[in-house]
């Protein structure tokens, strides 16, 4: 501020004397015109020489004469004293911690159960560590529900006993156990009069023998032209309770070999199936050789390949597939976009059909297994994760497929189901988009959840029988405190539709649709809801109490026709670790 108003003050008086002068030699240039001009008056005029004043003189020079300043005498003593430069680094004082107990990690653990609907739940598991790179163990799992329907029943059983070793540069892994499912032909089908059709229920209860067991060589970080193998071997034996009975043998194996940047390797594997029943037998054999060739960077991997798969036994048959995919890191670690194509034989079986539904009549020459095949499978799409905290997936599918099998109700026996196929010269199509997320909200809360949307194009049959074109799964936890525990889950599912022949058979709670002039009708299965939810609270480090509500809607929704699900089930109970 002082040093603009020295500038104001300058300017003003520059200013000022400026206009001063101006005003003088304005008056004078008027008195020198109002002179008479003669001739014999001249005014001589020198040129401005502009003159320079001296530049100021210095007023007073330095004195360059040395003087000695006075310098105090100093007189020292001995120091018995340090100075502490190290503040706050002295020793530490040991301070005794207080007393906190670790959670003490188990092995074992024994659950027990009960609810309504006559449900009691049991499991057992027991596992050693006593050896470093060795664990052994085994389990026991009972659950068995009664519904409200009449010979609404369900139990399962299973018993297993593994192991897992490593020795050296190979890992041993392997399984051996026995599993039970029983219920029965419950459904619920009546005739235009309301009288039942199912008079009585037959049992149906399938038994699982299986033996799982794998060889795979260990990973090695230091090698750069690393060979990496595995050989796998799995078998079952499995029946249900009249004399429909399925064995199966397969073994399986990989090499690649890595060579800079490039990988080279070879599958093999070859699946012997065969079925029995009272009238049928059918051998169902498939070997496959895929080998393949990959480039793999930084932030891409491309295979290359092909795949030779044969069917032989009471059929044959051979197809070769083309086997590419690709994965390129958009953002690495945040992003990445795959993609493939490719084809395959796609085993139809038994096991897996009963799986889904229990309710197979028994097969025959009109009710018998055929392989599906995928003549084109086209995918891709964009994955990546943040950290442990979220990860998504999102992927695009087109596929183009022979035999795709169905259900569809037995002619005579509204209660038992019949294989179904899409069969004909041309392959159908189906178009799908599946999604995944996972997110870690917070320490407390952790959600996730998969959705599959599919439209199907069929040559053949008008639906696809039983088989929903959008599924959606969520699930959440919640840890509340270290010892209370909270989760959830829902499950929705499209409306589907069934294929029931024409006959007696009320179908007075269902949207009917006549199927052409095939004898058939269609019948609608709206879509369902299922939540459920559980609680636990560790009461102790070694015992705990939970309750768990499944179908917390009491919706009695089917999945198939005339075979409604439990309703509103409640479950509580007791685990103890040791």
């Amino acid at each position: 501020m002082i040093f603009q108003e020295s500038i104001r003050y300058r300017f003003l008086f520059t200013t000022v004397l400026c206009g001063v002068v101006l005003v003088g030699y304005t008056q004078e240039v008027t008195q020198r015109d109002e002179r008479p001009a003669t001739i014999d008056s001249i005014d001589v005029v020198r040129d401005y020489r502009p003159i320079l004043a001296d530049a100021v003189k210095i007023r007073q020079s330095p004195d360059m004469t040395n003087k000695r300043q006075y310098q105090p005498d100093f007189s020292y003593s001995i120091i018995d004293k340090k100075l502490d430069i190290n503040t706050g680094t002295k020793r530490l004082t040991i301070q005794e911690m207080p007393f906190s107990r670790t959670q003490q990690l188990t092995n074992n653990y024994v659950k027990f159960g009960a609810g309504n609907l006559g449900t009691i739940l049991g499991e057992v598991y027991l596992s050693s560590d006593y050896w470093v790179d060795t664990r052994v163990g085994g389990y026991v799992k009972h659950l068995n529900q009664q519904g409200t329907f009449e010979e609404q029943k369900f139990s399962s059983q299973h018993l297993g006993v593994f192991g897992r070793t490593v020795y050296g540069p190979i890992t041993l892994d392997g399984e051996v156990g026995f599993k039970r499912y029983g219920t029965r032909f419950y459904g619920t089908v009546a005739d235009a009069d309301g009288t039942s059709l199912n008079v009585s229920p037959a049992k149906q209860a399938f038994n699982d023998i299986y033996f799982t067991g794998e060889i795979t060589s260990n990973y090695d970080d230091q090698a750069t032209d690393a060979l990496v193998y595995s050989a796998k071997a799995d078998a079952y034996i499995y029946s249900n309770a009249f004399e429909t009975k399925e064995n199966s043998f397969a073994l399986a194996g990989y090499i690649n070999k890595q060579i800079n940047a490039f990988n080279v390797g070879l599958n093999v594997s070859g699946d012997f199936t065969t079925v029995k029943d009272a009238s049928y037998n059918l051998a169902n054999h498939i070997g496959r050789v895929n080998p393949y060739i990959r480039f793999q960077g930084p932030n891409y991997n491309i295979t290359l390949g092909a795949n030779f798969v044969a069917e032989f036994g009471d059929s044959s048959r051979t197809n070769i597939f083309p086997s590419a995919e690709v994965d390129f890191a958009l953002v690495p670690k945040y992003a990445h976009l795959f993609g493939g194509i490719g084809g395959d034989v796609n085993k139809t079986s038994f096991k897996t059909l009963s799986g889904e539904n229990p309710w197979l009549a028994a097969l025959g020459s009109s009710n018998d297994i055929r392989n599906a095949v995928d003549r084109m499978y086209v995918f891709g799409g964009i994955k990546g994760n943040a950290g442990a905290t979220f990860g998504y997936k999102v992927k695009a599918l087109y596929r183009r497929v022979e035999g795709m099998p169905f259900y569809a109700i037995a002619p005579g026996r509204p209660y038992e189901f019949n294989l179904l196929y899409e069969s004909g010269e041309n392959a159908s199509t189906v178009i799908g988009l599946e999604g995944e997320l996972n997110v870690r909200i917070s320490e407390v809360v952790t959600v996730g959840g998969r959705v599959n949307f599919n439209e199907f194009d069929l040559q053949q049959q008008e639906e696809a029988w039983y088989t929903p074109k959008m599924r959606m799964a969520a699930n959440a936890r919640f840890n509340i405190s270290d010892k209370l525990y909270i989760d959830g889950e829902l499950l929705f599912q499209g409306q589907t539709y069934g294929l029931v022949p024409d006959g007696n058979i009320d179908l007075s709670d269902y949207a009917i649709t006549e199927v052409g002039t095939t004898g058939m009708r269609k019948a609608t299965i709206p879509s369902f809801a299922d939540l459920s939810a559980g609680a636990e609270y560790r009461a102790t480090d070694r015992i705990g109490i939970y309750v768990r509500l499944n179908n917390m809607l009491g919706a009695n929704y089917e999945r198939y026709l005339f075979y409604p699900r439990l309703g509103l089930n409640v479950i509580g109970g007791i685990n103890f670790s040791f």
